[in-house]
């Protein structure tokens, strides 16, 4: 987790969020899965703010909605591994 701690005063921002990394290399011909993940948030009432890199996605959560979001992520059959 990275703090807000280091941002400056002056920078506007809004701390409390954590990641979630897809597994990847995504295949590029992968289709529907960031939808599948974000219908999933969506439904149990996750807020999500979504990243996708070159090889991979990051759906960033809210702290206070972490735990919502693993559950619902693990209810629909997605393997989720925390660290």
């Amino acid at each position: 987790m990275c703090t807000a701690e280091p941002v400056p005063d002056d920078v506007q921002h809004t701390a409390g969020w954590r990641a979630l990394k897809v597994r990847g290399p995504l295949d590029f011909g992968l289709v529907g899965f960031l939808a599948g993940l974000s219908a999933t948030l969506a439904d149990a009432g996750v807020s999500i703010f979504a990243i996708s890199t070159y090889d991979t996605d990051f759906i960033l959560v809210r702290d206070d909605q972490l735990e919502a979001a693993v559950e619902a992520l693990k209810g629909a059959s997605f393997q989720v591994h925390t660290f």
